[in-house]
């Protein structure tokens, strides 16, 4: 037992020690303040009404009408029943937010190193070169906390993997169900598959090595009880990963039936994104070295330049005054690449890539290349629009590439194998592989590639580069040219700045080598060494970025948005009912309207497909008729700086019965007749709807008909018709088949598609109860499944333990 302690004590020294500097670094929490996160601040908005509804009742709804006139819940935070996986996701996020996510960059980079063989003392400083890398501190900042977690947790599953390939099959096969499902938890699909690429490099990697050595049976022995943990893992996320598949095939990420632009102009039928929005974010092929230099091409679009600067200067000449200047000049557009936004550059670190250079020489055989092939692949996919030949090949041959926008994240799969092969450089350069004569032969190579290229830059900058950005010339419209010679002069000066500070820590950590080699330094002292330089390295340039400036108090981070008048005023209409915010305020905060009222907007990457084409061919043009008919009863306008709510008398209300359908064969002809039809006397239906349910075409309407909304919440709905004849009614609830039950008088009876978005109904004479229920199935299966692979898990996870108990006796 005290050697069991023994060997878990330097363990839980470094676990100790990743839980302090992540507090240290995100020190506001302590003081109980929370990050301000601009993504979360619009989900906030769009999970408000879910959230009220389970505080009211104790119970989950999966359907929200605060956000694009309704949409399911599943990527907005649902919870599930038996979702145990996630208990334990929760228990490892113990620490305040966005401490916890840092903790899990170190802790799932650690076991990766271990499972490598990698001492414990390198395997910590690893993590701090993964943890601290700035495009995984910068996404803490603006809220990307999903992708976040996901990166978080892609360490742990490629441990899990190696340890099987190693031939460690059970705590491999046990790591590995338990860190995909971990993984799947975090619901970053595109994340996840982003891993998926990488783990294909390590497989072929193996494959190609096992070959080589003969061992087939057991590389394939591998892929079986892979392929189980895989499966017990989507089992873990059964009710999520079944939702989600459900949903997306209904939202933008789906096929879509229109083959017409909003301006009649044709596309192509599309089963998944577009090309154009899948590469908007691309990096530029220049910019790969911000990886190494962190200001390279003037870091993000807002930059702190400072007093002495140029542009403050510029600012100043136009007739700022100082504190205007000052002000201006600490949100200075520095940044001189074609990314739309950039919000800090993607920093890997000085320091960390002159390891991996030397590692290039040091280290051989599989765990090079597997890794050097995932860095690669990253980089060029990274390039998106900039490199057609490949982006354009996995766009139409590779399964699913094409549901994902922002290529340029796939530059996470880098972030993670250029620390990874950094510290094996200082592996192999403390054993004895090679003689120190040859390694100081490669150390002189490296030296000369990191240190030489940046003299290079300095050398040559004004001849190699134009530092002009691509707003520049509205800046030039705006403010002239001396203005926009200024902020050349500043980016010159950056580029210059950081240069120098990247081939000064390259020297350094080049120097430190170089006293091992000659027996100056000791290993413990190297490793201390270059934990300094890595965290002086990564730290300082995340400061700039991630500070304390972006924490505020908790009350102000939990509720971020305060009523305005307006909203006061619609919130007095007990209602239910629709509201369009077309104020500035409501269009820079999307997420806002949601907060409050059932909007038609919102924030949120996955929208349903056909409310999204809705939005740009009707709602963006203030199409009356279509405003009209999802019951938009008040506009929220903006008059002299008021915001005030503008009543619309015309909405067509909850639920109005029809005399009869416009009748048309496509998607085309059924949003484009939305332009002129108005709905409030008929309603437009596809031909092989309207014949699949034996519908009538007209319907006669008598002057004393009445279809009133009785009762409501997000996921149930309840009307009661009166009506002399047979009538068909439509309501102005979005349509979504999976899981919206419609009944009349207790008995189910079908619903339909209408107004390309809608819900109709055909209801008998008489009087009714009408009510429509969300209670979709894939929730009941998927929390079965999930609670099925639990128990699986656990009982593996008990004899694992209880094997490795009676091995430990035996050698004993």
């Amino acid at each position: 037992m005290q050697f069991f302690l023994k060997k878990l004590l330097p363990h839980i020294l470094v676990l100790i020690g990743f839980i302090l500097l992540s507090l240290a670094y995100f020190s506001p929490v302590l003081q109980g303040k929370k990050i301000y996160q601009s993504d979360i601040m619009h989900y906030i908005g769009m999970a408000q009404q879910q959230k009220e509804f389970a505080k009211e009742t104790g119970e989950e709804t999966y359907w929200t009408n605060s956000a694009f006139g309704g949409m399911p819940t599943y990527q907005l935070g649902a919870k599930y029943p038996n979702n145990y996986i996630k208990k334990l996701d929760l228990t490892l996020r113990f620490l305040p937010r966005p401490a916890d996510y840092l903790f899990l960059y170190f802790l799932g980079f650690y076991i990766l190193l271990l499972s490598l063989k990698v001492d414990f003392k390198l395997s910590a400083l690893g993590a701090l070169a993964f943890g601290f890398s700035t495009y995984l501190i910068i996404i803490l900042g603006v809220g990307h906390n999903a992708k976040a977690h996901a990166i978080a947790y892609m360490p742990l599953v490629l441990a899990g993997i190696i340890l099987t390939f190693r031939k460690k099959y059970i705590f491999g096969f046990l790591l590995t169900s338990l860190a995909l499902g971990l993984e799947l938890v975090a619901n970053h699909f595109q994340m996840t598959y982003y891993l998926l690429l990488l783990v294909l490099v390590l497989g072929i990697s193996y494959f190609v090595d096992a070959y080589k050595k003969n061992q087939l049976l057991q590389f394939f022995k591998s892929i079986g009880l892979l392929a189980i943990a895989a499966i017990l893992a989507v089992g873990l996320n059964a009710t999520n990963f079944m939702a989600t598949q459900e949903y997306v095939k209904s939202s933008t990420r789906g096929k879509s039936e229109l083959t017409i632009n909003p301006d009649g102009s044709s596309k192509e039928p599309s089963t998944g994104l577009t090309d154009d929005y899948i590469t908007e974010y691309s990096y530029g092929i220049l910019e790969t070295f911000n990886l190494y230099i962190p200001r390279f091409m003037g870091g993000g679009n807002r930059e702190d330049v400072g007093k002495e600067s140029e542009t403050y200067k510029a600012y100043i000449n136009l007739g700022a005054s100082p504190i205007e200047a000052l002000e201006a000049s600490r949100e200075a557009p520095m940044y001189w690449g074609n990314q739309p936004i950039v919000e800090a550059p993607a920093y890997v670190g000085a320091v960390i890539i002159f390891l991996f250079v030397l590692a290039l020489f040091l280290v051989k055989g599989r765990l090079k290349w597997w890794l050097l092939g995932g860095t690669i692949l990253s980089l060029l996919l990274s390039y998106g629009k900039n490199f057609e030949l490949l982006t354009n090949f996995f766009i139409d041959v590779v399964p699913l590439y094409n549901k994902f926008r922002a290529v340029s994240s796939i530059q996470v799969i880098l972030e993670l194998c250029v620390p990874v092969l950094g510290v094996f450089a200082l592996v192999r350069l403390f054993t004895d592989f090679q003689k120190n004569e040859e390694k100081l032969k490669y150390l002189k190579y490296s030296v000369f590639i990191t240190a030489g290229f940046c003299i290079a830059l300095l050398l040559f900058k004004t001849s190699l580069f134009d530092f002009e950005g691509l707003r520049d010339d509205r800046y030039l419209q705006a403010y002239g040219q001396p203005f926009v010679d200024a902020l050349i002069e500043d980016r010159k000066a950056l580029f210059t700045s950081d240069t120098i500070r990247t081939l000064v820590l390259v020297l350094l950590a080049a120097g430190v080598v170089y006293l091992y080699l000659k027996d100056k330094l000791s290993e413990k002292l190297v490793v201390v060494l270059f934990a300094i330089l890595i965290l002086f390295d990564l730290v300082t340039i995340n400061r700039n970025y991630v500070n304390e400036d972006n924490f505020k108090p908790a009350r102000l981070v939990d509720n971020p948005y305060q009523p305005t008048q307006a909203d006061k005023e619609i919130l007095k209409d007990k209602g239910h009912f629709r509201v369009l915010d077309m104020s500035s305020q409501g269009q820079s905060q999307p997420g806002r309207a949601a907060y409050f009222h059932n909007s038609l907007f919102g924030y949120h990457a996955a929208k349903l497909g056909r409310y999204n084409e809705l939005m740009e061919f009707h709602v963006y043009r203030n199409n009356m008729n279509v405003l009209n008919m999802l019951n938009t009863k008040y506009i929220i306008i903006e008059e002299e700086g008021n915001i005030l709510p503008y009543t619309n008398k015309e909405a067509n209300g909850n639920a109005w019965f029809v005399s009869g359908f416009e009748i048309v064969d496509s998607a085309n002809e059924e949003i484009r007749l939305l332009d002129s039809l108005d709905t409030k006397f008929k309603a437009i239906i596809q031909n092989s709807i309207f014949s699949e349910n034996n519908l009538n075409r007209d319907y006669s309407v008598d002057s004393t008909a009445t279809i009133e909304l009785k009762e409501f919440r997000p996921n149930y709905l309840k009307y009661e018709s009166n009506s002399t004849y047979k009538g068909f009614a439509v309501f102005s609830e979005i349509y979504y088949q999976p899981g919206w039950v419609s009944l009349i008088n207790g008995a189910e009876v079908p619903h339909q598609r209408v107004n390309y978005v809608l819900r109709g109904m055909e209801i008998p004479s008489g009087t009714n109860t009408i009510e429509f229920k969300f209670e979709p199935q894939v929730v009941k299966t998927g929390s079965q499944i999930a609670l099925a692979s639990s128990a699986i898990l656990a009982i593996l996870l008990c004899l694992g333990i209880f094997y490795k108990i009676r091995q430990n006796q035996n050698v004993d």
